[in-house]
């Protein structure tokens, strides 16, 4: 009998079966990439280790984005591997074709995306093309783990389930994946192609999650800019009883909502007359009161799925969306902590009520003195019990709610760490008793005017007590955690109105998405579904899943769709482009949610057997041509849409310039085009549309920039100015692209002036002022100025490197410490690819170079592997010449450098050495101590903190009581030899 070979999603994963299985199953070797013993080989995926992609012959590169090429819809799918990965592929594939491998066992994440990882694996191994199998195939199992702790592990060995139990939600995996392919490839670049019509690549990506997800966000946009803020007033009055004085608020009993007005509420009154004649009619008047208490009661909130616990991580932490999934995933991979995170069930197995109890134990025997006694006290007081609302299989899906283990983690990170406090303490509150409260509603009457007061007092904390609230009932108001106690008034008595005040409000347009409610929007999408079946398959899947929302978020802030404004997200101009574009070609599908409710409606008829494979792919390629079709044949001049009118006039004649779906062009002084001059200039210069800001900076200004994210015909991103440039002969305006190709000065003779500007510091090379000239930072000597002709430093550094802006206040930082903070969009001029660097002056070589962040390995070193030191920081040159502003160019970026050992470094002079030590230093490094110290001493001015006030060791060095931040580089030059 041969081997089962076991493939796992992560390595981790794969790890932690070996470890369950070592006790019942014996010993496992290691080897490079998976383990081994006499009947299980164990190894893993690193993720998606293959994709799908057209055959050759149906493929359509980029550059070929043309209507003539589309649709692509190929009769069958090949498979590539993903790059980065391609070894950890032939090792995978390696193993399953090995003689004595007579089984394999899909290992992968319990879900549709876990058996889609497995089966494209498996399809690679044994396939010959498209979806048919070789003769070879061997039979697979499914392990289907909800936990990762050893027994669980064990128990799902013991229970298996058989390929055919699994065919439907292979099915499902594999359609889904194949049908965003059909649909978001043909439909970007058919948006593409209809895009760049008029010249330039104008990126314009769609999908079925991520263009409806963008419409909710748009949506609130457009009700924000079109609110019109009202006038209103509330009557507020203090009411003077026996025992004390309390609040209450005018509203009218006799109030009925209005469904064609949102704002109109009983407390609100629209007119300033209305608000002070009730003031005045109820001020110094007696009050006859009713009143009213009860008892409430507040549950706790269910267990946390994934969404729920990045929307609560946003709210309290401000953590994206994107980071609370990978602190999961580590609390859950790494540490064992947490059960799978990338779920969408907030219930538990109606069997797991004893894992629940050995989980309540670790915790009271944790050393979270905070949270260990509730641990304790629900054990002790039994409060850990079968409930439906905690144990129900009907509300667990392929994965249970986000709990904590009953393995105790050690050694978490500070987010970590309030993570797991964070799950714990909802895991804790679920089974912890109901709040309750004494609620009490008060009614004044005066005269014909009623007001109403409200008092709110916690009378048994319940699980409220894990969050740190107490029991409100005895502590005075006013006091920290009292609750809105009233006064009490005794029956008869009639209370006086003593101060009564309208208060003038405006009413506020609704608030921005945060990640925290987009991620809600994202999960409730199904609400906007009128057709039940369709919301009800909406209902348990919302946009996404909960494992790719976050990913969803950050690629439309990655395609420039929205950015983060704090924790605000705000569509951009191309969001509202790609909106107008989608309505005016009546293909509005792309934006609503039904999309999505309509696939997992069928998705999941074909997960039960009940829709087959083929008849749901028919309809996703009738739909992909009809996207296609209705971009292809659209013949109008423009798209129609909400268009703005600039505030700034037209260059040329001084006319109105309106906006279009392709362009910005005047309309004459008339606004009807009639005495148009012909100025227009495109709105995506690029593919790179411009926000309303912008283009009203550009015609005030005629430049802009540098701004990022252009694109050049062949697609590559780069960042350059623009400037309108007069046309002598058009005798019109022109956009115009400035790369800053301004003659060298030292070449050319030209004086220049620099009065006027603000030096951003000392030059490294030689302590003169450094300023902005054109597009880069020079040494005031390193051109011809009025005080000297002739240049005698080289330094400058372009305000543009490799695509990353390098604005003043880093550049001011570079001049004062050596070195700018961590820049993050540079981008390879040999790879195209991204990276961060620090810009850094490099002594011995004279020039700012790049020096690369060093990072920690995640995990720590193999066993018997010799312990290294942290290799010095990388510099490589970073580009000086205006060329390196450019859009993408024939010349290389140049390749790091071997690390420099570090010089000698020069001897300060004694009246030096007393403030910063006698060891020989680098001039930057002898900058930066001077600053440590002026800073420990408090030596900056307190009026001009650019100043530095002299002690009596730095009046020896500096020569005088007082000296500019920018003349201290040239000072010490004098003192290091």
């Amino acid at each position: 009998m041969g081997k089962t070979l076991v493939i796992a999603e992560k390595p981790s994963v794969a790890q932690d079966i070996v470890r369950a299985l070592t006790p019942v199953a014996g010993k496992f070797d290691k080897h490079d990439e998976y383990f081994e013993n006499d009947a299980w080989v164990v190894t893993s995926a690193v993720g998606h280790l293959v994709e799908i992609q057209a055959p050759e012959e149906f493929d359509v590169k980029r550059g070929k984005w043309s209507f003539a090429h589309l649709p692509v819809i190929p009769p069958y799918f090949d498979l590539k591997p993903v790059d980065k990965t391609k070894g950890r592929l032939s090792a995978v594939v390696k193993l399953a074709k090995r003689k004595d491998i007579s089984e394999l066992v899909n290992a992968c994440d319990a879900g549709r995306e876990g058996e889609l990882i497995f089966r494209l694996i498996e399809q690679y191994a044994f396939g010959e093309g498209g979806e048919k199998k070789a003769a070879v195939r061997k039979p697979v199992r499914r392990l289907w783990l909800q936990s990762m702790t050893p027994q669980a592990i064990r128990d799902g060995f013991d229970a298996l389930r058989s390929d055919q139990q699994m065919q439907g939600l292979a099915s499902a995996a594999r359609s889904r994946s194949e049908a965003d392919w059909l649909v978001g490839i043909n439909g970007t670049r058919a948006m593409t192609a209809f895009n760049s019509r008029d010249g330039g690549f104008f990126l314009t990506t769609v999908g079925r999650v991520q263009t409806p997800t963008l419409a909710i966000v748009v949506e609130r946009e457009e009700q924000i800019r079109k609110f019109i803020s009202r006038d209103y007033w509330e009557v507020h009055a203090t009411f003077l009883a026996e025992a004390g004085e309390y609040p209450g608020k005018w509203f009218d009993p006799k109030w009925k909502k209005n469904p064609d007005d949102a704002e109109q509420k009983a407390d609100r009154v629209w007119s300033a007359k209305e608000a002070q004649a009730i003031a005045v009619a109820v001020r110094g008047k007696a009050a006859t009161v009713t009143e009213e208490s009860k008892p409430s009661t507040q549950a706790s909130p269910l267990l946390f799925d994934l969404t729920s616990l990045q929307r609560e991580a946003n709210g309290r932490f401000g953590y994206s969306a994107k980071t609370t999934l990978a602190l999961a995933q580590s609390l859950y991979e790494r540490h064992k902590a947490l059960t799978y995170p990338r779920t969408d069930s907030r219930a538990l197995p109606e069997d797991y009520l004893a894992t629940v109890k050995q989980t309540m134990g670790m915790l009271a025997d944790s050393g979270m003195g905070h949270l260990a006694p509730f641990a304790a006290q629900a054990l002790k007081e039994g409060y850990v019990k079968p409930t439906k609302r905690v144990f129900d299989n009907s509300k667990v899906s392929d994965h249970f709610a986000i709990i904590p283990t009953p393995q105790a983690p050690s050694g978490l990170s500070d987010a970590e760490q309030k993570l797991y406090d964070l799950v714990v303490r909802r895991f804790l509150s679920v089974f912890f008793p109901s709040a309750e409260y004494l609620v009490t509603t008060r009614i004044s009457q005066v005269v014909d005017h009623s007001f109403r007061t409200d008092g709110k007092v916690l009378v048994k904390p319940g699980w409220l007590a894990i969050w740190g609230k107490e029991a409100e009932v005895d502590k005075p108001e006013g006091e920290e955690g009292s609750g809105k106690s009233l006064v009490p008034v005794r029956e008869g008595e009639m209370p006086r109105a003593e101060v009564v005040e309208p208060k003038g409000l405006k009413t506020r347009p609704p608030a921005r998405y945060s990640e925290a409610t987009l991620l809600g929007a994202m999960e409730g999408a199904g609400k906007f579904v009128e057709d039940d079946e369709l919301r009800e398959a909406m209902q348990e899947k919302g946009l996404g899943t909960p494992a790719t929302r976050a990913a969803t978020i950050e690629g439309l802030i990655a395609e420039k769709y929205m950015l983060r404004d704090g924790r605000e997200l705000i569509p951009t101009a191309k969001a509202f482009q790609l909106m107008t574009l989608l309505r005016g070609l009546g293909v509005e599908e792309l934006t609503k949610p039904e999309l999505t409710g309509e696939w997992e409606h069928k998705l999941a008829q074909m997960e039960h057997g009940k829709l087959s494979r083929d008849a749901f792919m028919l309809e996703i390629a009738e739909m992909t041509r009809h996207i296609v079709r209705k971009a292809k044949e659209y013949d109008r001049d423009t798209v129609p849409g909400d268009y703005a009118t600039l505030k700034t006039p037209c260059p040329n004649c001084g006319g109105i310039v309106r906006e279009n779906y392709r362009r910005y062009t005047c309309t004459g002084r008339s606004g009807t085009g009639e005495d148009a001059c012909g100025f227009s200039f495109t709105k995506i210069p690029a593919g790179r549309a411009f926000e309303q800001d912008e283009v009203e900076q550009f015609l005030r200004d005629k430049r802009i920039g540098p701004l990022e994210g252009f694109r050049s015909k062949a697609g590559w991103p780069f960042t350059a100015e623009i400037a309108l440039k007069y046309d002598e002969e058009e005798k019109n305006w022109k956009l115009e692209f400035d790369f800053g190709d301004e003659e060298d000065p030292a070449q050319t003779g030209e004086v220049i002036d620099f009065s006027g500007q603000e030096s951003l510091g000392p030059c490294p090379k030689c302590g003169a002022r450094v300023f902005e000239w054109g597009k880069n930072y020079v040494c005031e000597k390193s051109v011809p100025t009025a005080a000297q002709p002739t240049p005698s430093c080289d330094f400058k550094t372009g305000q543009i490197i490799l695509q990353q802006p390098v604005d003043r206040e880093q550049m001011h930082k570079l001049l004062a410490t050596g070195k700018t903070g961590l820049l993050d969009k540079f981008v390879s001029m040999r790879t195209r690819r991204p990276f961060k660097a620090f810009l850094a002056w490099d002594a011995e070589a004279g020039k700012v170079n790049f020096e690369f962040e060093q990072r920690e390995s995640k995990f720590p070193p193999r066993k018997g592997a010799a312990a290294r030191a942290a290799p010095p920081a990388k510099k490589t040159a970073a580009a000086k010449s205006p060329a390196a502003k450019k859009a993408p160019a024939a010349k290389k970026a140049a390749a790091p450098k071997a690390p420099r050992k570090a010089g000698p470094g020069l001897a300060p002079s004694a009246d030096l050495a007393a403030v910063i030590g006698a060891e020989p230093v680098a001039r930057t490094e002898a900058v930066k101590k001077i600053w440590d110290y002026i800073k420990a001493n408090g030596l900056q001015d307190a009026k001009d903190k650019r100043a530095i006030n002299a002690d009596a060791k730095l009046q020896k060095v500096f020569g005088k009581p007082q000296v500019t931040m920018f003349e201290l580089a040239g000072i010490l030059g004098k003192h290091l030899g």
